[in-house]
């Protein structure tokens, strides 16, 4: 089956991406999953009515959303989505029993929502799909324990979701969370310090001990907790060993805000025009964007890409850098640990190793993103070594998949898995993707995008 316009189903069970010359175009990826969390998490618990512009239609924004309204927020949603009316729910609904919230395997809505509703108060399960329950989540809820006036929970095994909370808000205004795991446990608590900071009238501080991860994303959500109108102050150590220290203060107001689209999903398109010797801009973003993974381009620039930018786009162009001569690279990702998979993808078809370090973490997204897209490359041909921290890609020299001889690449049912791997088909047949509708998760329309960035069809195969 094949279509430039339909779009992938639970009943479609793999995709082909069909190898061609160079791409070259220009898109516009949808609003950052990112972005539009945290916009919707500031604009529920505000003051008065927001209006959110460009915001992502996705399962995990779909996921915040449902569990909004069902605490009494308001949301209109106009544009099929793409606007979102928000009004500030005032006090927690009043109930007996707890509210159910459906959180599927949303990383980013489970950590806010466990942060926001500790500290506005409510009785709540927070649960998911199977791969939720062994995301851990036991360091934010171990930040949280000793502040909240009432108790906070993860019941499943290693301290991961279900969540319980039964709170009447945070009782104290100091806290300290480990962030070697996720910058999100942080950046959850620094959303919900406004609405512990409204009923006390007192800053809340929050320290970080020991590492912390993806830098960037706690800067995202500074910036953000600035425009909704909160007093944010980051303190970063001056020593490798020092803690970071968040004061926060203020309320959010309502707003109007326009949000940027994905820096994430974007790595995928400058990476179609490094791997296949193109030329792909892609419009929205410039490098003063919010999101740290627009950094994604130094890398490509490292590996001999060129790079043209204004305020409004980002140009990457590799049609003057012959197939096979992009360089290996040794890059510390702990700030742009998304586009992890992107890389690799781009490093199969370099002319020397890549080094990926710096994302221990990645272990605990959606799926083991050192293991299991160890195992995927292998798949290819590709050598491949495992570090504690990351990985090391060696060029593909002899790929083990061909048109004559297909793979079938698994991607956990995760969505940076099915994307990254659509990139291998822009130079070798035979490439079969697994599940490539678990890319609803962030980017529904990623497959029919890609289709006319290219200018060919995929070929989809059915249960």
């Amino acid at each position: 089956m094949n279509s430039t316009t339909e779009l992938p189903s639970d009943a479609i069970a793999t995709v082909r991406v069909i190898p061609g010359g160079p791409v070259r175009g220009s898109i516009r990826p949808p609003g950052s999953k990112s972005l539009t969390n945290r916009a919707l998490l500031m604009a529920a618990f505000g003051r008065g009515t927001s209006q959110l512009e460009g915001a992502l239609v996705s399962e995990d924004t779909h996921v915040m959303t449902d569990s909004l309204r069902k605490i009494g927020v308001e949301i209109e949603s106009l544009d099929a989505g793409r606007t979102l009316v928000v009004t500030g729910a005032n006090e927690a609904p009043a109930s007996d029993s707890p509210h159910d919230l459906y959180i599927a395997n949303s990383g980013t809505t489970v950590r806010f929502l466990t942060a926001a509703l500790s500290a506005f108060g409510g009785n709540y399960v927070l649960s998911g799909v199977p791969r939720m329950h062994e995301r851990p989540i036991g360091d934010l809820v171990d930040a949280l324990a000793p502040v909240v006036d009432g108790r906070i929970e993860a019941v499943s095994d290693g301290g991961c979701p279900p969540v319980h909370i039964q709170t009447a808000g945070w009782a104290k205004h100091e806290l300290s969370v480990a962030g070697s795991v996720s910058s999100q446990y942080l950046s959850g608590l620094m959303m919900a310090a406004p609405l512990a900071s409204r009923r006390s009238g007192q800053p809340v501080t929050i320290r970080v001990v020991g590492e912390l991860v993806s830098r960037p994303y706690v800067e995202m959500t500074a910036d953000a907790m600035q425009v909704f109108g909160a007093s944010v102050e980051l303190q970063w150590p001056t020593t490798a060993k020092g803690d970071v220290l968040v004061q926060i203060s203020g309320d959010y107001d309502a707003i109007g805000w326009g949000i940027e689209p994905d820096a994430s999903a974007a790595s995928y398109f400058w990476a179609a025009a490094a791997i296949s010797g193109g030329d792909v801009t892609v419009k929205g973003l410039s490098r003063a964007a919010t999101q740290g993974d627009v950094a994604f381009v130094d890398v490509l620039e490292m590996m001999g890409c060129q790079i043209e930018e204004d305020d409004d786009f980002i140009r990457v162009i590799a049609t003057d850098l012959p197939r096979g001569q992009l360089r290996g690279v040794d890059v510390d990702m702990n700030a742009i640990s998304d586009t992890v998979q992107t890389l690799a993808m781009v490093a199969l078809f370099a002319n020397s190793p890549t080094r990926v370090r710096g994302v221990a973490h990645n272990r605990f997204k959606e799926t083991d993103r050192i293991g299991d897209l160890a195992c995927e490359l292998r798949k290819l041909g590709a050598t491949i070594q495992e570090h504690e921290d990351g990985m090391t890609i060696h060029p593909l020299s002899e790929p083990a998949v061909s048109e004559s001889s297909p793979v079938r690449l698994d991607t956990y049912h995760d969505h940076r898995m099915a994307m990254s791997f659509s990139l291998a088909g822009l130079r070798l047949g035979g490439v079969e993707i697994e599940n490539p509708a678990c890319t609803g998760k962030t980017y529904p329309n990623y497959w029919s995008d890609l289709e006319q960035l290219i200018g060919r069809a995929h070929h989809w195969t059915a249960e």
